[in-house]
């Protein structure tokens, strides 16, 4: 059997997909891959390094304003899906898929809506908790929608077609629990363990606030932090910390986080933004958060994911430029200081996701693939 993937701009959008071409491929050794995605996007390097074929389009998002400059801009990516879609249905008569599916990405587009065009049958999984532009235009003309939260329901017109699957993660956030995680990094057992991160480049505001949340934590403190300051603002934190004094021993400090899931599992509160890879994580893990949605994300989705977590018991949300770092100290704090309102919290979070997402998905595709092409 054949499987078309789509999926592009963000791990969030790619990773999802691996997962799911991964289990199909260990359900059938035989079975035929093939990767549409964005031309000079993220997939270009994720997806040919776990050994699937790649194709690509050109294609951009649409502008939201009537300045004349992105009118413009709005006319020439309508050119572009047009373009792409004469080059998706090229590649589907080549490669003639069983099933095509797409995890989100502008390039969902005119991926799926050509796919289903030819018969081919398809779904679409958004894993937001409110429908982005491309979900919404394509939910008349795939065959399953499939979502990641249950809230994601009343946003349908067809909710028929509609399936909570929840949004797979990575294969190894199964592999550590917390116990073994503190022991790997070193951290004492009864110690509470704070994570920071905001996004792989960092965020000059949420870097401000942790300098402040550090100084509140003082030398002695009775949490043990792991703060990833992102690649870009790496140098200039450590320099004000060494500068102020703040270099603790309890707060560690580093560029980037490369083994994410030890340290999620290790930790009692995660400080993060909410998209939806995040999100599906805490689910998975069950892990009590404090939110801090980027604001500079297209129609405010992760603001919109933190709103319904917050409201299932599962995090508390803050909102850029309405807390500062001792504000958000206060915040984790008491977290901490009340187990039973960490454990309700990490519960709720263990019930807003799937844990066998991925295979409900792969399930799901292997049945649209069996049951042909459409007339």
């Amino acid at each position: 059997m054949r499987f078309l993937f789509t999926c592009g701009g963000t791990a969030g959008h790619i990773n999802p997909a691996l997962g799911v071409a991964g289990r199909i491929r260990e359900l059938l050794p035989d079975a035929e891959f093939l990767f549409v995605g964005a031309e000079g996007h993220m997939e270009t390097e994720l997806v040919p390094r776990e050994g699937y074929a790649l194709k690509t389009v050109r294609i951009s998002g649409f502008q939201r304003s009537m300045k004349p400059k992105k009118i413009l801009e709005n006319v020439q990516a309508v050119g572009r899906v047009v373009s792409a879609c004469r080059l998706a249905r090229r590649y589907i008569e080549e490669f003639k898929p069983d099933a095509a599916v797409g995890t989100g990405g502008y390039v969902c587009y005119p991926v799926l809506k050509t796919a289903a065009a030819m018969g081919v049958p398809t779904a679409v999984h958004e894993s937001n908790a409110v429908p982005g532009l491309t979900t919404k235009l394509l939910a008349g003309t795939v065959d399953r929608i499939l979502v990641g939260l249950e809230e994601s329901r009343a946003f349908y017109k067809h909710p028929e077609k509609v399936e909570m699957t929840g949004t797979p993660v990575r294969v190894d956030f199964k592999s550590v629990g917390k116990a073994q995680a503190r022991r790997e990094l070193g951290l004492e057992a009864d110690r509470p363990v704070v994570l920071a991160m905001f996004g792989s480049l960092g965020a000059e505001y949420m870097n401000g606030a942790m300098v402040q949340f550090i100084r509140r934590m003082g030398p002695d403190g009775d949490m043990h932090l792991i703060y990833a300051t992102g690649k870009q603002y790496y140098d200039r934190v450590r320099g004000r910390l060494a500068e102020e004094g703040l270099l603790y021993p309890g707060a560690d400090v580093r560029e980037y986080i490369y083994d994410m899931p030890r340290v999620m599992a290790a930790a009692d509160v995660i400080i993060c933004r909410s998209g939806a890879s995040t999100i599906s994580e805490l689910a998975y893990l069950g892990k009590p958060s404090v939110m801090v949605p980027s604001p500079n994300v297209v129609n405010h989705h992760q603001e919109k994911n933190a709103r319904v977590m917050e409201k299932a018991g599962a995090a508390k949300m803050l909102l850029e430029g309405q807390f500062d770092g001792d504000g958000l100290y206060d915040t984790v704090d008491g977290l901490l200081r009340d187990k039973a309102a960490l454990e309700r919290m990490g519960a709720c979070a263990a019930g807003m996701g799937a844990s066998d997402a991925t295979d409900r998905i792969a399930s799901i595709v292997l049945g649209l693939a069996q049951g042909g092409r459409k007339a």
